[in-house]
């Protein structure tokens, strides 16, 4: 947000030349209102922040959803205080520094029910001395980090954020049980504090003029984790390695690891400072094994709430399993059925790092294109016909007698009609590392798919597409893990607890 005037702003007194806060310069219109003789310019500016979205403006939607659901209208922010304020001091919070935004919900939030849409609002507080200012309604999104009641971490069923961090740990050689129990309470601890807002102590400062930004962090457990902390009776079935498949090209140093971190924000530095936090919490007791950047879409970038593209341009994500579906829970959740109680209500993350050949997928014509995903690339809507969420007619013949969606095609091998039902929660991040030697881009997804259980979802798919989709010959797989993801922490207790000290 631009400054209003130049130079030092005193408190209380308006700049020459320059209205004070809350009023009209002479011979201009007060906000909201046209100057004398003049018509309004059309665009209306009563009640907003210099520089801020309308209330109401369509927002990003998550993987899966449905296109064209508009995010819901925002309330009419309340009038805000006109008086200038003190300047904030440095010990003051992130969630102090959104003022009333939060408490009085003046932020102006939408947030859609099943599409997930994320409406872009302006809000304001008081006008404040120094470079504080109201965040927005994307800056001040808050995810808990403890749900309402008993329920599942956040970061599976959240909207796709804007940036995000992948990382692993490996415990130190000398850390026990009781050492990874004390990390997991630390960071819950620190991941509690940053998704609502507030700075821990000694905090570096990073984040500290932003909002929440729907900031949320995921824990999870490795193979490895088991055998090291002494809990392998422990280790459930559904965490055994995954198989080998021929299109894998798999570098060991950024596969697997002890602990798992998924870490997503609408706000790269709010991502990035959760991120420095729960390194400096594993000091001594775990060490970095491997960390990949992702981004997508940042909400509000589009005309209206829509399913993400990948980098191949591809709407990526349409046929997602949804909240709404009756058998959602029991696809992507753990049920009490399970072995190992502690996973009740957890899932399983498998994450791929998968580069994308660019250069010889954009030389491919649109058709072709269009042919090896089998949808096509302006709206996602399937060859056969029909809008993005149209159903696939997978028996459909052309004239030449030949399947209108080929037998090939990456949409039509991956469909759960095609895997006996088999389906998967897809929460991906894009990545850009740079440029190879050859000069093309090292690109791609950092696919992580959410579970009840990974042999009889990704597996299961996976093994089909191995065997004869026509995007593999575009794609790498170069890195690859496994995670069990428990429940979240319930009042007062850490993500884990039930299998470290049950």
């Amino acid at each position: 947000m631009s400054k209003q005037t130049s130079g030092k702003k005193v408190p209380g007194k308006a700049a020459p030349g320059k209205a004070a806060p809350g009023k009209a310069a002479p011979g201009k219109a007060a906000p909201g209102k046209a100057a004398p003789g003049k018509k309004p310019s059309g665009k209306a500016v009563s009640g907003k922040a210099p520089g801020a979205r309308s209330a109401g403006a369509p927002g990003a939607a998550g993987a899966g959803n449905a296109p064209g659901v508009p995010a819901p209208a925002a309330a009419p922010a309340p009038e805000t205080d006109r008086s200038p304020s003190p300047a904030p001091s440095p010990e003051l919070s992130r969630r102090r520094l959104l003022g009333s935004v939060g408490a009085a919900g003046a932020a102006g939030l939408v947030v859609g029910g099943a599409s997930g849409a994320i409406g872009v609002a302006a809000a304001r507080s008081g006008p404040q001395d120094g470079a504080a200012k109201a965040v927005t309604s994307i800056g001040s999104t808050e995810v808990p980090f403890r749900p309402a009641r008993a329920g599942h971490q956040a970061g599976i069923t959240t909207p796709l954020q804007a940036t995000g961090h992948l990382v692993a740990f490996d415990l130190a050689p000398d850390a026990d049980r009781k050492a990874a129990a004390a990390l997991l309470r630390r960071w819950s601890r620190t991941a509690e504090e940053l998704m609502a807002g507030r700075t821990p102590d000694a905090d570096t400062g990073v984040a500290l003029d932003a909002g929440p930004s729907s900031l949320t962090v995921t824990f999870g457990f490795g193979h490895s984790f088991f055998g090291r902390t002494g809990l392998t009776k422990r280790r459930p079935v559904q965490l055994d390695p995954l198989p080998d498949f021929s299109a894998d090209a798999l570098d060991a140093g950024r596969s697997n690891g002890d602990l798992w971190i998924q870490i997503g924000a609408d706000d790269a530095l709010v991502a990035f400072h959760a991120l420095r936090a729960l390194q400096k919490d594993a000091a001594g007791a775990a060490r970095l094994r491997w960390q990949m950047n992702g981004f997508n879409r940042t909400p509000g970038a589009t005309a209206r709430p829509m399913t993400a593209r990948n980098l191949m341009g591809q709407i990526d994500g349409t046929n997602n399993p949804k909240p709404s579906d009756k058998d959602f829970d029991e696809r992507i959740f753990v049920g009490r059925d399970a072995d190992q109680a502690w996973m009740h209500g957890g899932s399983y993350a498998v994450v791929r790092r998968i580069r994308m050949l660019l250069d010889d997928w954009e030389k491919r014509s649109r058709h072709e294109q269009e042919r090896v995903i089998g949808r096509r690339k302006d709206n996602g809507a399937p060859l056969t016909g029909g809008s993005e969420t149209t159903p696939m007619r997978l028996e459909a013949n052309g004239p030449d007698g030949l399947p209108v969606i080929p037998a090939n095609a990456h949409a039509r091998i991956a469909a759960p009609e095609s895997n006996q039902g088999a389906a998967m929660l897809r929460r991906p991040f894009s990545f850009h590392d740079g440029f190879r030697e050859d000069g093309a881009p090292d690109a791609g997804l950092l696919f992580v798919c959410w579970q009840a259980d990974p042999l009889r979802a990704f597996t299961q798919v996976q093994r089909k597409l191995d065997r004869g989709d026509a995007l593999s010959r575009f794609l790498r797989h170069e890195a690859s893990g496994l995670y069990a993801v428990p429940p979240a922490a319930g009042p007062g207790d850490y993500v884990g607890r039930p299998l470290l000290e049950g």
